[in-house]
């Protein structure tokens, strides 16, 4: 195996270990939002956005996973990469600016750097070329 293969080969296993670790969090955050769990709520309220926004913040994480894993839809993955990084670095910077710890504000930075990690090392058939 040439060297050009083995790095795109080890692309694609660290693009795919971070994409579905990603997936899993934006998942069972996204569930939790949705099912308006009593520890989630308290924390979207202490951070000073309102209830309904975890409806539609959960919907838009379940809708974002969908596109970026089945083929093909480029453009649409590019747009919901985007709204993961949107979303995740706002809810960092939400917490810092409330001074939470970092304990509170590690499962943010953490899928932050899961969506930029993914993004990052996504496979050539995943990325838009201009």
């Amino acid at each position: 195996m040439d060297t050009k293969n083995k790095s795109e080969k080890r692309t694609k296993i660290i693009y795919w270990i971070f994409t579905l670790w990603m997936a899993l969090g934006m998942v069972s955050t996204a569930l939790v939002q949705l099912m308006k769990n009593k520890d989630e709520l308290e924390n979207f309220t202490h951070l000073g956005y309102p209830a309904y926004l975890m409806t539609i913040i959960g919907v838009w994480k379940l809708l974002g996973i969908i596109a970026i894993l089945i083929p093909k839809r480029l453009l649409l993955k590019e747009w919901a990469y985007a709204g993961f990084f949107f979303v995740m670095s706002g809810a960092v910077i939400s917490h810092l600016i409330m001074g939470d710890t970092a304990g509170r504000t590690f499962p943010a930075v953490l899928l932050l750097t899961l969506v930029i990690i993914s993004w990052y090392f996504r496979p050539g058939n995943r990325k838009i070329s201009i």
